[in-house]
């Protein structure tokens, strides 16, 4: 790299991080920064025409792959997201992400653990997690100390090598392109999704609303300390955030939700922002019933959207918070290329006055078939040149 496109990326990537640090300081950008435009490593692998059950196995040949999804797309940050490799799941023997046959993970309807257990979980959920949890989802792990030792030791190496990796792989293509910070460093989940996902599953959460909530509740608070401790990071930072994707409460009654998933999840959010550490929600499907709740987290909170009513979300949430989303991928792969811009047009005309916004589309994209490229190109390009507040 010359030094004058060393100094030009340089300038570029100072240019973008003030987009986003006055959306977090309360001013208003010189334009509407692209921030929630990601492609996942099986998006970019497909379109680079590369075969996906192949190249997922060697993450050391991906820059190539990775790279030509940033020439081609434009963004203010890294447009790329990869989260879970198959190495690990492989020899950890994971029931909860499996290679299916396309060489996508699938993560299957699972539990590790039974309802007669909940007592046990809420008096020590780590212990619980670790001794009985753990090896019922990965069975490789359930066998002697000695064996697992082995096993578990092998997996954190595919596990340090694939994100070591991947790191450098992003941050050489992150000073290439000039991209600003990553806007998320960290990761963690809502008490009620956690215990959801892996714990009990999704058919077990829904029974035990019915058979058993209070101890679906005291389960929630239990692990709400290690849900928090998970999400900050070593240095947290205002201009930073935690990535929370928020899963079933669209799925439960709104009483539920007031009792057993709002708590935790308002004391996981608010004990993070207390650390100095932000939250980036990605609100799964419809939460317009919700919105009022959303309102009472920390200021400066993100929220990206998946579906809903943007008019009211700005109304009701837009000075407080940082909206994203709301882009329907569905129109990129059926609507016309004006008619794809003309939808980013309404939603920058709705979501942009007053600042504390960034574009963004309502969904990370994962498949290449899953929108028209050509429509995708042309709505990012838009919004690189043409949207101000």
């Amino acid at each position: 790299m010359s030094d004058r496109v060393a100094l030009d990326t340089i300038t570029l990537a100072q240019e973008r991080t003030q987009l986003f640090r006055n959306l977090v300081d309360g001013k208003i950008p010189k334009r509407v920064p692209i921030g929630a435009v990601r492609f996942s490593s099986e998006f970019a692998i497909q379109y680079a025409g590369k075969d996906l059950a192949k190249e997922q196995w060697d993450t050391t040949m991906l820059e190539e792959i990775l790279d030509k999804v940033c020439q081609d797309f434009a963004s203010d940050t890294l447009p790329l997201s990869s989260i879970r490799f198959p190495s690990y799941y492989k020899i950890l023997g994971a029931k909860t992400f499996v290679m299916g046959s396309s060489g996508f993970l699938q993560h299957p309807e699972v539990h590790g653990l039974e309802p007669e257990e909940y007592d046990e979980f809420i008096a020590s959920p780590y212990d619980c997690i670790m001794e009985k949890v753990i090896p019922r989802l990965y069975t490789e792990l359930d066998t002697n100390p000695a064996q697992k030792s082995i096993v578990l030791a092998k997996a954190f190496k595919a596990f340090y090598d694939e994100t070591g990796n991947m790191g450098k792989i992003f941050g050489k293509l992150s000073e290439k392109h000039g991209y600003a910070p990553p806007l998320f460093t960290g990761a963690t989940e809502a008490p009620f999704d956690m215990v959801a996902d892996l714990i009990r599953g999704f058919k077990g959460v829904t029974s035990d609303l019915r058979r058993c909530p209070d101890k679906l509740a005291a389960a929630c608070e239990a692990i709400t300390p290690m849900m928090v401790k998970k999400g900050v990071p070593k240095n947290p930072s205002k201009y930073g955030s935690t990535f929370i994707p928020l899963h079933m409460a669209p799925y439960i009654r709104p009483k539920d939700f007031e009792k057993y998933y709002w708590p935790t999840f308002k004391k996981l959010v608010e004990d993070m922002a207390a650390a100095g550490q932000p939250s980036t929600l990605f609100v799964e499907h419809d939460w317009m019933r919700y919105i009022d709740y959303l309102y009472e987290l920390p200021e400066n909170t993100r929220m990206m959207f998946e579906f809903g009513d943007p008019k009211i979300v700005k109304e009701k949430l837009g000075k407080k918070h940082i909206i994203t989303g709301f882009y329907p991928l569905t129109l990129l792969k059926t609507g016309t290329k004006e008619q794809c811009i003309d939808k980013a047009k309404e939603l920058i005309d709705i979501l942009a006055p007053g600042g504390k916004y960034y574009f963004g589309f309502d969904k990370s994209i994962i498949t290449v078939d899953s929108v028209n490229i050509e429509n995708l190109q042309a709505v990012v390009e838009y919004v690189a040149e043409n949207a101000h507040y």
